[in-house]
This record gives structure tokens, sequence and C-alpha cells, in this order.
């Protein structure tokens, strides 16, 4: 906690709620944008009413996610005080009352459902349904080998749930597999990089007793086994995905300026391997560089593969959106 020293000397009033916001972890709120997918494959993107809805629904997820953090926080008190970073956790650390967490998560959960009740129904069942995995996981889940990473993967899918039916959007089965891979890619890398710090860092896996039953070759092929999951189920994605929705005029260029060998619906599939180098350079993340116990993290700090997700996304759009942004005049003087 050497970094916010500064905040030590600052007023009660200042202190409470800014170790309340450091415990609620915001850099966790990255993984509430998988409520943005079905948005996004649906092509509603830009429709106002729709993304509104999906910005409302992230909002109570990150609401949601930062309580669970925070009740997390008291559970593990013990446990976080013998670990080598956790250690520094406002609660754990001694800077944040147990008690001023729990209060203050409770107000957010009971908060947030009433909000969610306000939006949608299933919408609001599928937040209880997060809420109910994530304190179950906290309690009981994440201390039973292979049930912790499935558990992790199903919050992922809620979130996609909960974001397809807060527009009333259709998710293939595909979409699914493919969260739920990359969920568990996720997750398994996860354990192995918790288990490569305690090791490294001279600790007993006492202090994470789930990391004694996964062995490092387990470990390593799950990893092989998600991955490979996850790159077909996404490539399967992109084949079965129907096309994007192009004027008539987007139509005509493409059928009299591109050969029929370059021209199909099958457009996603071009960002297949952006998918492929960033699953690689995870693992690559994960193996050799001895990161991965915080994926948002990785995310923000590997700059090669921060760079592929937004050049993945920015294909994703280019190809579901793009036709829309091209002025008529342009494709008239085209054709």
């Amino acid at each position: 906690m050497a970094k916010y020293e500064f905040i030590s000397k600052a007023p009660q009033i200042i202190q409470i709620p800014f170790w309340l916001l450091v415990s609620a972890r915001p850099r966790q709120w990255l993984k509430n944008l998988a409520l943005f997918g079905p948005l996004v494959f649906e092509g509603n993107f830009f429709e106002p009413k729709k993304f509104w809805l999906a910005i409302y629904g992230f909002i109570i997820f990150s609401v949601v996610t930062s309580a669970i953090y925070l009740i997390n926080d008291v559970i593990d008190i013990e446990k976080d005080r013998s670990h080598p970073f956790k250690r520094r956790r406002p609660i754990a650390a001694g800077k944040l009352n147990p008690t001023i967490a729990v209060s203050t998560s409770i107000i957010l959960l009971l908060g947030s459902l009433f909000i969610a009740s306000r939006l949608s129904y299933f919408f609001t069942v599928a937040t209880i349904g997060y809420t109910l995995l994530q304190v179950i996981y906290s309690l009981f889940l994440r201390s039973v080998i292979l049930l912790d990473v499935m558990a992790i993967a199903s919050g992922f899918l809620l979130r996609v749930y909960a974001g397809a039916v807060l527009i009333d959007a259709h998710v293939t089965v595909w979409f699914i597999l493919t969260v739920a891979s990359l969920a568990l890619f996720l997750a398994v890398g996860k354990r192995r990089s918790e288990r490569t710090l305690l090791v490294g860092s001279g600790k007993e896996l006492g202090t994470r007793s789930i990391l004694s039953h996964y062995p490092e070759s387990l470990l390593d092929s799950l990893s092989v086994m998600f991955a490979t999951t996850c790159l077909f189920s996404y490539t399967m994605f992109t084949f079965f995905q129907p096309p994007p929705k192009v004027g008539p005029q987007v139509i005509t260029l493409i059928g009299d300026n591109l050969p029929r060998t370059l021209v199909a619906s099958k457009w996603l599939m071009g960002t297949v391997p952006f998918v492929i180098y960033g699953v690689m350079r995870y693992l690559y993340v994960v193996h050799e560089k001895k990161e991965g116990e915080s994926p948002e993290r990785v995310l923000l700090s590997d700059i090669p593969l921060l760079v592929t997700v937004v050049l993945w996304t920015l294909t994703v759009f280019a190809i579901i959106y793009g036709s829309g942004f091209l002025p008529a005049r342009i494709l008239r003087f085209l054709q």
C-alpha cells in the first residue's frame, strides 16, 4: 500500500470512500464488457435505446461485482494477510473496517438489484443468479478443484445472457461456447500463475489450498484444451454468424468490382487471426513471463496483447458497421 501512503494523512471522511473504491477493484469492471457482446454482434450498437440499456446493465453489474469483492475480502481477511501481494488490500492491511465494507456491500447490492428490476425481469433474474453464484463461489466453490474454474466461466456466461435479455437479442450456441471456452482458458491461466507466484515467493500453497490440488502438468493440459476449444468455437461462430446488414449499393459495389473468389459473406472470419495470436500471446505471458494471476492487468499492461484486442475490436466494428459509415456519394463514385 506504499503508493497510497499519502491518503493516511487525510481525514476519515476521505479515507473511508478511498479505501472502499480501492477494495471495489474498478479494474475488474473490464470483465463486464461481456454484456456488450450480444449488442455488438446483433448489429445494434449504434441504436440509442439498446445502447443505453447495455450501459445501464454494465453499470449495474459493475456495482454488483464491486460489492461481491468487498464481501470476498472480508471472508478472506486472514488468508490475504498471508499472501505476498493480497496482504496489501485495504481490509487485510487494516485500512478499512470490515463492518463498513460489509454494510456498504449490502447497500450496493440492494440498490443495484432494485434498479435492475426497473429495467427487465429476466435481466434481474440474471443479476440475482450472478450475485448468488459469486457468493457461493467465495464461500465454497473456489475450494473445489475444477468446479472453481467452471464457476468463473459461468459468471461470464451470465454476463452475456444478461446483456442479451436486456436488449432482447439472440445469441448463437457457438458464441456461448466461445465465451465459455475463453473464460475457462483465462481461469486456468489464473490458477497456474497464482501457483507459480506462491511457489516463487517461498510461500506455502496453504494460503490457497485449492492450488495444491492443481499440479502444473494438469494446468498445462487444461490450458491447451481450452485454448484449442476457444479457437475452434470462435472460428465456427464467425463462419455461422449471419452476414452484416449492408445496403444494395454496397452489394452492387462488391459484386461488380471483386472476383467471385473474394466475394463471400463470411467476413467475420477475417478476425480469426487476431484471436489466434491473442491466445498464443496469453499462453506466452502465463508460461514465460510468469504473469496471468490478474487477466485484466495483463490486458492493460502487455502491449502486444492490448494492440491485438484493439485491432480485433476495430475490425469487428468495421465489418459489422462499416457500410453504414460509407456515404452514398462515395459509393456512387466507386461504382
